[in-house]
Order: C-alpha cells, then structure tokens, then sequence
C-alpha cells in the first residue's frame, strides 16, 4: 500500500526534510508539502532585509525549485493536528489524510508575559516581518531631527537580536539617517550562554557600529512610547522590535502529543509520543541527553538529512537512525562584519585560534548560506545571491 507522507512548513527544516524525502521515498509513498506560503526563506539572512528589501529576492526560491513534479505543494495556514483521525487541519481548504506527518512549523515569538510587550513590538520571524522593520525604521528616520534622533530599540541580545541591531545601523549609515540604536538584554551579557570570547567580539562590533548596549535588567512593561524596565530608567522608542524568545505554534495547541510549552518532545530517532507523528527544528525538543538539540539553522539542517531517511524506514519496518547534534561552530554578522567562533575546520586542518573576525568571518558566514541554497536548489542560485548573503 502506498503511504501518504505530509511535511508541514517550509524553513529550513521541512525543506531540508522535502528534499530529503524526495531521494529516499522513490515510489512508496505519495509526499505532500503544505506551508503557509510558497517559497522557502534563508531566515539566517532575512535580517539583510532590514537594510535593503531588495536583498529579498536572493533570500528566498519559491517551492517549484525545491519539490519535484510528483509533490503535491499545498499553501495554507495549519492550524491543529488530529493525531486520531491522521489528519492535518487547514485553515481555508478541506484536512488532509496522512499516515506519517513530520511537524516543521518552526516556532513563534514569547514575549514571556511581559505587559504590552506583544501590541507595541515588532518581530524578525518571516519575511514580511523583515520588511515591516523596514518600513517602520524608514518612517521614524523620516520624521526624526538631527536634534531629535529616532529610537530603535531591539530587545533580546541573542542571535537574532544581534543581527538586527546590526543591520538598523547600517541602514543608518547609508542613508544618513538620524538614528539611535538601543540592544537591550535582561542577562548580565549580550550573546549569554556563550563564551566570554564571542561576546565580547560582537560587543566590540556592536559599539563601534554605534549601537547602545544595555544589559543585566529585565523589561517589565512596554507601552506604544516607552519600555519599563526592573531598575533602570525607562527608555524611549519609536521603533521597538522584540527578538527575546521563542515557542510553539498555536497550532499544536490541542495536539495530542507531549509538549512543553507547545514545542514537540521528541525522541533522538524525532518520533514524538504518536510513532507516525515526527517533528524536528524549533517545533520540536529534540532529546540530545542534558539539553535538547538548540532552536539553530544548523541543527534543523543536520536533523533534515536524518528524519527524511527515518520516515523511510519507518515505512519500511527497518530500525530508526539515532541523531546526535554535531556543533560545528557559530557564524554571526553585524552589518557588514562578522565574528566566527570554534568553527570545526574542514580535511582536519585546525585553526590557530577559537575566534575571528575580518574578511575569513564575512566569507565563511556567506558560504555557509551558499551552501544551504546549494543544497536546496543548485549552486548556480547559490551563486546569483553570493553578493546578498
């Protein structure tokens, strides 16, 4: 009997997971890809949007060049998972029958139950997000005096608020604009949980880009002017965008599956607490031992390649491949710049120190994109975006 296998979403993880099925269902399976919007978006690089809304066209390849003429593609907002009835339940068209589902929906922003924090913030999760930045830091550095300088504040010093802050002053200094930028961390560190080292070579790039660090005190409440704050004075804005934290879809509210704050608990092999049902990237907590695998563009990428063959298997009635995250170092930008830290180097040529910045960083940083784009599509696309990434 041929199997029914859907992937829902289309980050890095269901379409890493797409293409993998691809090569290793063949014929025993009919293989349906639904996501709320018909191309896959690099999110590592969605913040090159902020500064440029032109960037976007590199960033992103519609699902044509990703699923193959025997995939049904279907675009549509998942909104619950019948794990009884095997069925995935959209928003404008009929449910959709399966026999094995693999959950990829990403995740969404928390906001931690912070007061106001939800109505009067921007966030960095998709596309139109990015642009929304855009738009909204453009229209506050157009009615801003030299006097009076916009306040752009970015809350969450971690991957994606680093970016940020680093793109809004690029921005900045290309157009001239009248701009303040504000990075506000409620831990003791930007970056925290990492290597005193990675901080602070992205706290150097951040303060020569002009950015304002605030760290070590918590937002408690945020209106459409102002953000309070535990102890410090409460800090102005025209533009508050917030990049702290992140949870489960709304979809999986009523799920039958073991979650934590609506994000997949997964077993090493990806199947949940329903064997037919498997989840991977930042919808799931990936069992690694002490910690689950962390919500990276990486870990999605690693997990992809393995869950793709695992469905198979399943199918198959053969055992199920272990994963275990493989951590081959940290890549950010700020800007135009970019700090690389304890890259696993290539053919075991080791690398005379943990941390680097300059030209290596920006190029190792730029290839790593390539590549996801090389592997998704081809190396001739991966190509015609080099100049974006």
């Amino acid at each position: 009997m041929t199997e029914n296998v859907v992937v829902l979403g289309a980050g890095y993880a269901g379409t890493g997971a797409i293409s993998k099925l691809q090569s290793e269902l063949g014929g025993n399976a009919r293989l349906t890809w639904i996501a709320d919007v018909d191309y896959h978006l690099v999110l590592h690089e969605s913040h090159r949007v902020i500064r440029d809304p032109d960037v976007q066209s590199d960033i992103t390849f519609p699902v044509t060049q990703v699923a193959d003429p025997s995939t049904r593609f279907i675009q549509d907002e998942v909104v619950g998972l019948d794990t009884d009835d095997q069925l995935v339940e959209l928003a404008d068209s009929d449910p959709v029958e399966y026999d094995y589902v693999l959950v990829a929906l990403g995740s969404q922003t928390a906001y931690y139950g912070i007061p106001g924090l939800e109505e009067h913030s921007l966030t960095l999760k998709s596309l139109d997000d990015a642009l929304e930045i855009h738009d909204a830091v453009k229209e506050a550095s157009q009615d801003a005096t030299r006097g009076e300088p916009a306040q752009i504040v970015v809350g969450g010093a971690g991957l994606s608020g680093i970016q940020t802050a680093g793109e809004i002053a690029e921005f900045r200094d290309a157009h001239r604009a009248p701009i303040e930028i504000h990075l506000v961390e409620a831990l003791d560190e930007i970056f925290p949980g990492n290597d005193p080292e990675i901080q602070q070579a992205l706290r150097d790039l951040l303060e020569d880009a002009g950015v304002r660090i605030h760290t070590d005190d918590p937002i408690t409440e945020a209106t459409d002017e102002v953000i309070e704050f535990d102890e410090g004075e409460p800090l102005d804005h025209d533009v508050l965008i917030w990049t702290g934290g992140i949870t489960g879809r709304d979809a999986l509210d009523d799920a039958a599956l073991e979650k934590e704050h609506n994000r997949v608990n997964v077993a090493a092999n990806f199947q949940t607490s329903v064997d037919n049902v498997f989840a991977i990237g930042d919808s799931a907590l990936i069992d690694q031992g002490d910690q689950p695998a962390p919500p990276t563009a990486q870990a999605a990428w690693q997990a992809a390649e393995i869950v793709g063959e695992n469905i198979s298997r399943a199918i198959e009635n053969r055992p199920l491949k272990t994963w275990e995250y493989d951590d081959k170092g940290t890549v950010i930008s700020v800007g135009e710049k970019a700090v690389a830290h304890k890259v696993k180097p290539a053919l075991g040529i080791s690398l005379p120190v943990d941390t680097f910045g300059g030209v290596p960083a920006k190029n190792l940083k730029k290839m790593i994109a390539a590549r996801w784009i090389a592997d998704i599509t081809s190396w001739n696309e991966a190509r015609k975006s080099w100049s974006a990434l």
